[in-house]
């Protein structure tokens, strides 16, 4: 398998393009959109992005079948993920080496969080960590200012880090899926 070197020079003529267009005025916000539909006699949820399909269950102890990962292994994979294409994108802006690079995401989930007698223990993971394996030939110097860059620029790193007004609304009635059958 090529290293991710080559792949590096594809991004940073990606992102000169992107760059060009954002000056001429050519980009603008882009609506984000992404669906959850439950499967009636499994509970299993497929997520829905734009033409991809990600599906998504619960342990045996909850119900589930483990068809795919719970909600909280999707969001530590999705932290992990967005880390790794932020070091891709800022080493191309570097022109840094990267000759291999995995993204190790930790955290803790307590499934007895709001049971009686855990009332104190939040619903939401916690003790979420990284951990970047580079291989590279950059001095450790350049690696440590990747990681400054890296940890201001990552989308999700900064949406889990800094605080969000989340609007939400329950509307009664027939659902997509249903109008659709």
């Amino acid at each position: 398998m090529a290293d991710i070197d080559a792949y590096l020079d594809e991004k940073r003529r990606a992102l000169a393009a992107r760059d060009a267009r954002i000056r001429r005025g050519e980009v603008s916000p882009v609506p984000l959109t992404a669906r959850a539909t439950v499967e009636g006699g499994s509970g299993v949820r497929r997520i829905g992005i734009r033409r991809h399909a990600i599906v998504s269950d619960s342990a045996p102890d909850f119900a589930g079948f483990d068809l795919g990962p719970g909600s909280p292994e999707l969001q530590l994979g999705v932290l992990g993920s967005c880390l790794a294409h932020t070091i891709l994108i800022q080493a191309a802006l570097q022109a840094i080496p990267i000759t291999a690079l995995e993204v190790a995401v930790t955290g803790t989930f307590d499934p007895r969080a709001g049971s009686d007698g855990f009332e104190d223990i939040p619903v939401h993971p916690q003790d979420l960590a990284y951990t970047v394996q580079i291989d590279s030939p950059a001095d450790p110097a350049v690696i440590a200012a990747l990681q400054v860059r890296v940890e201001k620029a990552c989308p999700i790193l900064n949406l889990l880090r800094q605080p969000q007004i989340v609007g939400g609304c329950f509307v009664q009635g027939r659902t997509s899926q249903e109008s659709a059958a």
